[in-house]
């Protein structure tokens, strides 16, 4: 595995319409990497037993390659381990990091939206500061400046579904955010990877 922080060497990506949280494919996929499969044989495994109950190959193949793309971004053979076996709440947890190290603007939504609240003890949570992010990045950024309104509102939900599904929030409507606990392994791997930008978004602080 490559030490390597795609989200920050990448631009903004609206794939994330597309390959949304993935928790129960990227846990499928975590068990047949610490079982030594490679990328083709999961792809073929996977979809000849209809793994992900997705309606063609080639979209198991694509969503496959996605959750191989993040778990390897992870850096890390413990904690692929610990997605494949431990309870779902950490395995969360840890996909949540990956996919943070995969998109961009998961990273940042993350980072200066999550992590700022839980720095300044701010646990109110709403539409506005989901606004008043994309609206910065759009001042800042081309490219998302270009995105449609409708891609942006298919972006805002997916976000609020990782927050709901990680229990940042208690529903999706929900006007506050949840104190969350950063487990120890992945907390190491994350000082280890040197990302310590992320501690915030998992309310740890150095």
């Amino acid at each position: 595995m490559q030490n390597t922080n795609r989200a920050q060497e990448s631009g903004y990506k609206a794939s994330l319409t597309r390959e949304q949280f993935l928790f129960h494919e990227m846990r499928i996929v975590a068990k047949q990497m610490v079982q030594g499969e490679d990328l083709a044989s999961m792809i073929q495994i996977i979809a000849a037993n209809n793994l992900f109950q997705y309606p063609t190959e080639r979209m198991t193949a694509g969503m496959v390659r996605a959750c191989y793309r993040r778990l390897n971004l992870l850096n890390s053979e413990q904690l692929l381990r610990n997605i494949a076996e431990h309870s779902v709440e950490e395995a969360k947890q840890i996909c949540l990091y990956a996919i943070m190290k995969d998109n961009r603007l998961v990273w940042d939504f993350m980072v200066t939206v999550i992590g700022e609240k839980y720095r300044n003890q701010d646990f109110s949570y709403g539409k506005l500061d989901m606004t008043s992010f994309f609206i910065r990045l759009q001042e800042q950024n081309d490219a998302i400046a270009d995105w449609s309104e409708s891609t942006v509102k298919k972006l805002k939900s997916v976000l609020n579904r990782i927050l709901r599904e990680n229990d940042y929030l208690d529903s999706i409507k929900a006007g506050h955010l949840n104190p969350v606990w950063l487990y120890p392994e992945l907390e190491n791997v994350i000082l280890t990877n040197g990302d310590q930008a992320v501690l915030p978004a998992f309310n740890r602080f150095e």
